[in-house]
C-alpha cells in the first residue's frame, strides 16, 4: 500500500497553517489549565489583595472533606447512569431505525432534533415536566401512588438530572450507532441467519462485536460529557440539591469558586477532576480497548 505525503515547497507554510489552532489551544486550554494548577497551591482572598503559597494544603483539606467525598460518589453514580441510559436507548433506537427502509430518514431527522437544544434549555424543559406543582409527569405518577418531589427527595432529583442529561446525549449517540449498523455487511448477517441464529443472537454475536469500535468511542465521549458538559443541566434543574444529593464535581467547582469565592480549593478541585478524566481515558484505551474488535 502506497502512502501519499503532502510536500510543501515553503517550510514555513505548515507552521502558519497550524498557528490558528495552536493559538486557540494555548489561549483557551493550556493557559487556563496552567493557571488552575498554579492557583491550586495558593490561598487567596476573594478580592485578590493577599496571596499565600500553601503547598498541598488545599488538596489535603479537599480529600478530608466529607462534602467532596459525597460529590465524588454522586458523580460516579451520575456518570455511569447517564452513559448506560443514553447509550442503551440510542442503540435501541438505532436498531429500530436500521430495520426501517423507507421512512428511516424521517425517524433519523426527528431523533436528531434534541441535540440542537441548548443544555440549559433541556434542563428547564425537564424541570417543567417534573415540577411537583405544575408538571404533567408528577400528576401522572400520583395516579399510580407515587408522590414525586425532586425538591425534597434526593433520589427523585438524581433521576431527574440523569434523564435530562441522557435525553440530551441520545441524539449524538444515535447518529454514530446508525452509521455503525449500516456499515455491517449484510452478507454476514444473512450467513448467521442461515446457520439458524435468531434475531437476538445475530445481534449479540455478530452485529454488536462489529460495532464495538463505535461503542468504545461513544463510551469515552459519554463519560467525558457526564463529567463536564452536564453543568448547565444540573444548574437549571436542581442546583446541586436537595442536601447536595446532585452536587457533582463540576458543579461543586462552580459553587465553591464562583459562588463561595473559595478560589484555592476550587482550583484544586478542577485539577483533580482533570486528573480523573485523564486516568479514565488511559484506563479505557489501555485495557478496555483490547476487547474492541477492529
Amino acid at each position: 500500500m502506497q502512502t501519499k505525503r503532502t510536500i510543501f515547497s515553503n517550510r514555513v507554510l505548515p507552521y502558519f497553517l497550524l498557528a490558528p489552532q495552536l493559538a486557540v489551544t494555548l489561549v483557551f486550554f493550556i493557559w487556563p489549565a496552567f493557571q488552575a494548577f498554579r492557583q491550586s497551591f495558593l490561598r487567596e482572598d476573594p478580592f485578590g489583595m493577599k496571596t499565600t503559597f500553601v503547598w498541598f494544603a488545599n488538596y489535603t483539606k479537599l480529600f478530608g472533606s466529607s462534602d467532596y467525598m459525597n460529590a465524588l460518589w454522586v458523580t460516579l453514580i451520575f456518570s455511569v447512569s447517564v452513559t448506560v441510559l443514553s447509550m442503551g436507548v440510542s442503540l435501541l433506537f438505532a436498531v429500530c431505525v436500521n430495520r426501517v427502509l423507507k421512512s428511516g430518514r424521517i425517524y433519523t431527522t426527528l431523533l436528531v432534533w434534541p441535540y440542537a437544544v441548548a443544555p440549559a434549555a433541556a434542563g428547564l424543559l425537564w424541570w417543567f415536566m417534573f415540577n411537583p406543582s405544575i408538571g404533567i409527569l408528577p400528576y401522572i405518577l400520583r395516579h399510580f401512588g407515587y408522590d414525586w418531589n425532586h425538591r425534597l427527595d434526593g433520589n427523585d432529583a438524581m433521576i431527574l438530572i440523569v434523564i435530562a442529561s441522557a435525553w440530551k446525549q441520545i441524539s449524538y449517540n444515535f447518529l454514530f450507532f446508525v452509521a455503525g449498523l449500516q456499515s455491517v455487511p449484510q452478507s454476514v448477517i444473512e450467513a448467521a441467519s442461515i446457520d439458524g441464529a435468531g434475531p437476538f443472537k445475530r445481534f449479540w454475536t455478530v452485529v454488536f462485536p462489529l460495532i464495538s469500535p463505535t461503542t468504545f468511542f461513544l463510551a469515552v465521549i459519554n463519560v467525558t460529557y457526564a463529567l463536564f458538559d452536564t453543568f448547565p443541566i444540573v444548574d437549571s434543574t436542581t442546583s446541586g440539591g436537595p442536601s447536595q444529593s446532585t452536587n457533582t464535581l463540576v458543579y461543586k467547582v462552580y459553587a465553591d469558586g464562583f459562588v463561595g469565592l473559595n478560589l484555592g480549593p476550587s482550583a484544586a478541585q478542577s485539577v483533580v477532576l482533570m486528573l480523573i478524566v485523564v486516568v479514565l481515558t488511559v484506563v479505557q484505551f489501555r485495557w478496555i480497548e483490547k476487547k474492541v474488535q477492529y
